[in-house]
């Protein structure tokens, strides 16, 4: 079995108004057996994020049933840790609610921006989702200074196992600076406090790297976990990659195994980063977004013989 790209199945227009300058991490969510909604962060012309959607058939994920023509999340309060954008973490049912986990950005005058984790309910059927409080429930600690960043959370036996990306400083890069981040896990009772400040550290960078985030997780049928991320080196070459674990704590990076490269040519010629994998009754898609982290907007391929 294969990945194989199906191509490109939405790029920002007049459909979403809110949203002009491009689409990241599309989360895909099953509503029902026949429609995937695909979640994401839409940014406006100065870069700052809400959360919308884009419906599209389970059979054909290139046929668009539904684009939001406003966001189900939008910008938190002036002031608030995500008072300047939000990106989308990761979308849950749990019992008849829809948790969405998200990052909430705020940019401080002396650095590039703070990253924090919040998480906010929706009890419609994921079409509006409230906030469970104004404050992160995922904020700044000793080795996170400049955010936690919530990106995988699953829901087994009433624990929340949540992996994250925590950020520790920055790299400057031809004058630019870059976040510096890794990859840490920790459980909450209720999905709102979490058990421990510190998380198990479960992912670091190697060799030229330095961020690795984004982790994606899922659990197959024999019990076992697999981790997707997207890791950036000082060579400025944003990569997938692919790690797998028996417990979701201790990971083995195979990234030879991910699937998943940028193309020769077009919307994702560049860049191929954020995949996230989905099972339907109609097949196996893996969505990701394209060059510029979302600017030529996402597609899909689907796991083929």
């Amino acid at each position: 079995m294969s990945w194989i790209k199906k191509g490109l199945i939405y790029n920002v227009d007049e459909r979403a108004p809110f949203a002009t300058n491009s689409v990241l991490t599309p989360n895909p969510f099953l509503l029902d057996d026949d429609t995937i909604r695909v979640y994401g962060s839409f940014r406006d012309a100065q870069g700052r994020g809400r959360i919308g959607f884009v419906d599209v058939l389970a059979a054909n994920p290139n046929e668009i049933l539904k684009v939001s023509d406003k966001p189900v999340l939008d910008l938190g309060e002036d002031g608030m840790f995500d008072d300047n954008g939000l990106l989308l973490g990761d979308v849950i049912r749990v019992e008849d609610k829809i948790y969405m986990y998200y990052v909430g950005f705020q940019i401080p005058a002396k650095a590039k921006f703070i990253a924090c984790s919040g998480l906010a309910i929706s009890e419609d059927g994921g079409n509006t989702f409230t906030r469970v409080r104004k404050t992160p429930i995922g904020g700044r600690v000793p080795n996170a200074p400049f955010g936690r960043c919530i990106h995988s959370v699953i829901y087994e036996k009433g624990i929340f196992r949540i992996w994250y990306s925590v950020i520790y400083g920055w790299e400057y890069i031809e004058g630019k600076p870059y976040p510096q981040y890794d990859i840490r896990y920790v459980e909450s009772k209720d999905g709102i406090h979490l058990d421990d400040e510190d998380g198990i550290h479960c992912m670091a960078c190697q060799g030229n790297e330095y961020r690795i985030g984004r982790p994606r997780v899922i659990k197959r049928g024999d019990n076992s976990y697999e981790m997707r991320y997207t890791f950036d080196t000082r060579d400025k070459e944003y990569i997938c990659g692919i790690a797998f674990s028996e417990d979701g704590i201790h990971w083995k990076r195979e990234d030879d195994k991910a699937g998943l490269t940028k193309s020769d040519f077009g919307w994702d010629s560049e860049m191929a980063c954020y995949p996230v994998e989905i099972e339907t009754k109609y097949g196996t898609y893996l969505f990701y977004d394209g060059n510029g982290m979302g600017a030529t907007g996402f597609g899909y391929s689907k796991l083929e013989k």
